[in-house]
Formats: structure tokens, sequence, C-alpha cells
């Protein structure tokens, strides 16, 4: 685990996380923007509209009805194929930079959020993360890193939601 930091200096909090792939960067492009790859570990499913990640195109999120109820709405920003992928997720504005590390590939993805989300998402990344590298999350760690992230960030961004029922 590589813990979230808490970045405060732009004009909305967000957080950062980053993870070293074995794989290089078009292999782990495939892994951010391809839907049969993005179920093994987004948190919802992404559909795409007209099929094609470029600037402009819409994006919807459904969350799997077991998970919750809900469906998020969103829109490709950036691409620049296999360096950085921008989209916003909801409120959310997601960021995944690439770049060759070690034979691999360094991604560094930034979540800039409304401020009583950060320990949630920080907490439901960490688990996003670990599954795109291949380690499936202890059922009872999402908790345990909400309560670690909340006591972090609290004194920077104020009060915590809750997960999601």
């Amino acid at each position: 685990m590589t813990d979230a930091t808490l970045l405060t200096d732009g004009a909305r909090p967000a957080v950062r996380l980053e993870r070293h792939l074995p794989d290089p960067p078009p292999v782990v492009w495939q892994a951010l923007t391809e839907r049969e790859q993005l179920r093994s570990w987004f948190p919802c499913d992404v559909i795409l509209d007209e099929g094609r990640w470029e600037v402009g195109a819409t994006i919807t999120f459904p969350f799997p009805p077991e998970v919750m109820d809900l469906t998020l709405n969103g829109e490709v920003l950036e691409v620049d194929e296999p360096n950085l992928l921008v989209f916003t997720w909801g409120e959310d504005t997601l960021r995944f930079a690439l770049s060759p590390e070690q034979g691999g590939t360094r991604l560094v993805l930034v979540d800039e959020l409304p401020p009583d989300s950060a320990a949630r998402n920080a907490a439901g990344w960490e688990n996003c993360l670990d599954r795109l590298v291949g380690l499936e999350p202890d059922p009872g760690v999402w908790q345990a890193r909400f309560e670690h992230y909340t006591a972090a960030f609290e004194p920077a961004v104020g009060p915590q939601g809750r997960r999601p029922a």
C-alpha cells in the first residue's frame, strides 16, 4: 500500500495516489480505457459515448445495484495516449498520469473532489488500485483505511463523510 496524500494547493482539494505496475504504459493504458478491463478494478461500470476516449466525449458510470443505486455522469477532458487521461466522474475530476519506470509504469492518480469525500475516496481508490495491480483487498481494509485518512485529512479539510449506504 502506498498512502494517499492530500493536496490542498489547488482550487479544490485532491487526493493523490501512486502505484508501480510491472507492465509498460501502453498496457496500463488499456486497463484504464478498455471497458472489460475497467470492470476488474474501477468501482463502477464505464460507458463511453461513441466508445472513443476523445475530449468532449460523455461518460456514464452506473454502479452495480447491489452496491448502490447511483449513476454518475462525466466528460473526457484530456487524452494523451498512453501518458495522460483526465475526465470528470460526478463532482470529481480524475487524472491518471502514466510514465515509464523501472521496466514498468508509474501510475499517479489525482482525484480532485469535494472536501468531505477525501477520506472516503482515498480509501476507495486504495482498494481499486490494489485490484489494478492484481491484489484482492481484505474485506475489512476499507474501513481501516477510511479511519486512517479521516484522522489525517480532517485537520486540513474538515469533517469527512461516511461510506455511501
